[in-house]
């Protein structure tokens, strides 16, 4: 491999080899039923793994299996299938605990792709983008799209392509075209995004090419955004995602606009992510077209995007993470965060009204599918998402004997509403080890987690001497104000405090 900025990055070839076949045996299996498209508990069940696809789920242990199968006893554990995050920016992992108060006007006047490429190098890039895909892949993420907007340069994109093939994870790798001032044009990124797609390793490894575009509207550049759609085809893209936030942000980038250049009722799947405040006619296009959105739980409420309507679109949606560098970075928060979000405003609509409630608007199977199946169909991967014969082999398995999980009777609640990552005791990717005993197991990971230590702490120190930018006095038409602060402090002042870093 060739250096990145004078630094030499060796192949690590990361993952650890597994057996051709695996037999997980004894344990409870959380699969998927494709006629009901809900879930199936299997007590006492079987999974068999071949090469990187499950061949058999079973409801006692098979009679027989391939010669020289790997049998593993998981007699009180759970087994599901990974989780599936459908909007990331993984590259952004150094700059984790720096924007802990930080509002999206501040992130993008600070941390964002307009800003690090005049102090980010190609190895910045591969250290940060690594470390990022293992933290989420330690959390039990074993696909993820990323928005991939560290695309400013053929060396930058390179380097976090790279960092994704060697990672072991399933990655939606989605190439970035916008123009940043005094750097790249859009223009000159189409041989950069050519040269990605002919990149060596990549249509072996679990990743796919991608396309990150922000110009859909509301005032499109028609011409541009026809060639990136050429390309899109020519290339055999996976996924096409957008940020798409409307209401008073401003940015649009909505079904509608999509829809008026009639690229949204397309093969390729398009993900738009937050979709705040997505109208009836936006819905609608979407399950028209059946595109899905990417609620970000965590994100929408740290940034104020909110999502005051996605509850109602719930048939089209998937769960990302976003920026993880200021939250958390797994989907099991978001899942449950969401679960209690969306409960909470369907009894507010009831109490606004003097009425009480008197059952559970959502259902903990719903919040588990939205982590799972529903990012597989947003990818329109029939193949993932879940555990069933033709499955890709992505999977956790779980600890069900964990402080937090002992006593667990119902597989799912014991997962979306008890568990936390740390009871996880194994992920697989494609039918091979990437944690195994409660500990990441990929080749090269403690060298990885050094380099990534170096980049951190040198553009850390970059940061930590910024100024916070100045909040401008309105953005995209509408005054910015500063919100009322909550004061947890008795006694004159805020008690607002500072960020430690």
């Amino acid at each position: 491999m060739r250096p990145l900025n004078g630094i030499a990055i060796l192949p690590m070839f990361l993952t650890a080899v597994s057996a051709a076949s695996i037999l997980f045996r004894g344990g409870t299996v959380v699969a998927f039923n494709k006629q009901t498209q809900g879930l199936r508990v299997i007590r006492d069940g079987s999974v068999l793994i071949e090469n990187d696809r499950i061949t058999g789920v079973f409801d006692s242990a098979p009679t027989r299996v391939p010669p020289r199968t790997e049998i593993v006893d998981i007699a009180g554990k759970i087994i599901t299938p990974g989780f599936i995050d459908t909007h990331r920016h993984g590259w952004q992992t150094v700059f984790k605990t720096m924007a802990s108060n930080t509002s999206l006007l501040e992130f993008f006047g600070r941390y964002s792709s307009f800003v690090a490429p005049f102090f980010w190098n190609a190895t910045d890039i591969y250290d940060s983008q690594l470390a990022g895909l293992y933290e989420a892949l330690n959390a039990g993420v074993t696909t993820s799209l990323d928005h991939a907007t560290h695309t400013w340069s053929k060396d930058a994109a390179e380097a976090g392509l790279q960092a994704c093939i060697d990672s072991g994870a399933r990655v939606f790798w989605g190439f970035t075209f916008a123009n940043i001032t005094g750097l790249i044009t859009v223009e000159q990124l189409y041989p950069v995004f050519r040269d990605m797609a002919a990149k060596a390793g990549l249509r072996s490894s679990p990743t796919t090419l991608g396309i990150a575009y922000d110009g859909w509207g509301p005032n499109p550049n028609v011409g541009e955004i026809n060639k990136i759609m050429a390309l899109a085809k020519e290339l055999n893209v996976s996924v096409i995602t957008t940020h798409s936030l409307q209401g008073p942000w401003g940015f649009s980038n909505s079904p509608e606009d999509i829809h008026a250049l009639n690229y949204l009722n397309i093969s390729i799947p398009i993900v738009f992510s937050h979709a705040s405040f997505l109208t009836p006619t936006g819905a609608d296009l979407l399950r028209s077209t059946n595109q899905y959105i990417s609620i970000t739980p965590e994100s929408e409420m740290h940034y104020g995007q909110t999502h005051p309507v996605s509850y109602s679109i719930q048939d089209q949606a998937s769960l990302g993470i976003d920026t993880h560098i200021t939250f958390s970075t797994d989907i099991l928060t978001q899942a449950r965060i969401w679960l209690q979000q969306a409960r909470y405003e369907r009894y507010l609509d009831l109490l606004e009204q003097d009425k009480l409630p008197g059952s559970n608007p959502m259902s903990v199977e719903q919040a588990f599918l939205l982590a799972t199946r529903n990012g597989a169909l947003a990818l329109r991967r029939d193949d993932l998402g879940g555990i069933f014969v033709g499955a890709k082999a992505d999977l956790i398995i779980w600890d069900g004997t964990s402080p937090a999980m002992l006593g667990w009777v119902d597989p799912v609640a014991a997962v979306i509403l008890h568990a936390s990552v740390g009871d996880i005791e194994a992920v697989l990717v494609d039918g091979k080890w990437t944690k195994r005993g409660g500990k990441l197991v990929a080749r090269g990971y403690p060298e990885a987690r050094v380099r990534f230590l170096r980049t951190a702490r040198r553009l850390q120190a970059v940061w930590r001497s910024m100024p916070l930018p100045e909040a401008p006095a309105e953005f995209n038409g509408n005054p910015v104000v500063n919100p009322e602060r909550v004061d947890v402090v008795r006694g004159p002042g805020d008690g607002y405090g500072s960020i430690y870093i």
